[in-house]
């Protein structure tokens, strides 16, 4: 009775698809699956090898991004004082020029006048720049501005304040770049 129930099984099966005739004739072997395998498999392999070209050809990009991008920053270093020194060298030669007058100079006053003509030509081209000078004098002691250097008896009005600057501070656009050295009372 078993054989007579599986050949109707067989035979509802076939009769249901006849497309997937093949299938059921091998139930037991399943050779059309392994046709779509390799099928699927090599388009799977095709796939991968091209994402691994694409990895490595954006891999290889970004190592030239790194190595253009550092060889750039290099320049700049290398070439970032080229405009100040550039603004520098009239201030330069008048400097020169002042010390060749300063052998001959009898007159102190037209020395000094010039010599005073100098540093403001000089401040002027470190203000341009973005340079400015820190004067802390009399302020409340700043920490994140300031080096204290000594604190010496001031009185309670002075009492964490600025009472000297030793070395001036300065900011380059808005950035310290040096911090006021100061003696704080106490």
């Amino acid at each position: 009775m078993k054989k007579k129930e599986t050949k109707k099984q067989e035979v509802s099966v076939e009769e249901e698809n006849p497309a997937k005739e093949e299938e059921t004739v091998n139930e037991g072997n399943a050779l059309p699956v392994e046709e779509e395998i390799p099928n699927e498999s090599s388009n799977v392999v095709g796939e991968l090898e091209q994402k691994k070209e694409k990895f490595i050809r954006l891999l290889a990009e970004f190592d030239n991004y790194k190595r253009r991008t550092a060889r750039e920053r290099l320049d700049i270093i290398q070439t970032a004082g080229k405009d100040i020194m550039t603004d520098l060298l009239p201030v330069l030669d008048d400097m020169e020029r002042a010390e060749g007058v300063l052998e001959k100079a009898s007159d102190i006053a037209a020395v000094k006048e010039g010599l005073k003509l100098i540093t403001e030509k000089l401040r002027g081209v470190a203000h341009a720049k973005g340079l400015k000078a820190m004067n802390p004098q009399g302020e409340v002691f700043d920490a994140e501005s300031m080096e204290a250097i000594t604190e010496i008896d001031a009185g309670p009005d002075m009492k964490g304040k600025v009472m000297d600057v030793v070395e001036k501070g300065y900011t380059l656009n808005e950035k310290i770049i040096r911090y006021a050295k100061v003696v704080v009372g106490k």
